[in-house]
């Protein structure tokens, strides 16, 4: 059985995304849902569905992570504890997959979606039919507009921008800064007191690590 190639940005184009949104986040001190630490980078919905991105060497990644109502797949011990038939998310993976996978076994975390990224060949999967949960978990850099959106819902309550929206310039000068954030960036996005642009910079520059 060979693996599934899937239509997803390379970690480098995701990072710029990533980042921003970790910015916002750490600014209004929610920092733990979004963030880089390391070679991984993780999102979560704040509701227990998550996903990280493993950096491994030679440009390759491994993604992981679930969706505790969605992920029909049933991997390891998951299988097992709620009696379902399990979906091999490591059939035809090449071996450097495999320690990301233990390791989040290891924590004690079910195992919803395996990708793995290699260069050139892109973002692949096994082969299955059920859904996965990977698209609702949400995670917004996987498009400009989903980014965008996302920053704006979660800038809304921002005290510094008295009820507006975040100014669109901003936003995209935010996202175009590519981990490589100033406390400007953040400031122009969430207006001047309340929340923490300092916060916001320092956790999306995390991100520059790889």
């Amino acid at each position: 059985m060979g693996l599934v190639a899937l239509d997803l940005p390379a970690p480098a184009q995701l990072r710029g995304r990533w980042a921003a949104f970790a910015a916002v986040c750490a600014a209004r001190k929610w920092g733990s849902m979004c963030h880089a630490e390391g070679r991984v980078w993780h999102f979560d919905d704040a509701g227990g569905n998550w996903l990280k991105l493993h950096h491994l060497d030679e440009g390759r990644a491994v993604l992981t992570g679930n969706d505790h109502e969605y992920s029909e797949t049933y991997y390891g011990p998951a299988a097992e504890e709620f009696g379902e038939e399990e979906t091999d998310l490591l059939a035809g993976a090449p071996d450097w997959w495999r320690p990301v996978v233990q390791q989040t076994l290891d924590a004690e975390d079910y195992v919803g979606f395996v990708y793995g990224f290699d260069g050139a060949d892109g973002w692949k999967r096994a082969e299955y039919s059920v859904d996965d949960g990977f698209r609702s978990v949400g995670l917004p850099a996987l498009s400009l507009e989903e980014t965008r959106e996302s920053i704006a819902v979660f800038t809304r309550n921002a005290p510094g921008l008295n009820g507006a929206a975040p100014p669109q310039a901003a936003v995209d000068a935010l996202i175009a800064a590519d981990g490589d954030v100033t406390e400007d960036h953040v400031i122009a996005v969430i207006g001047k007191g309340g929340w923490d642009p300092a916060a916001g910079a320092a956790a999306a520059r995390k991100f520059l690590a790889f």
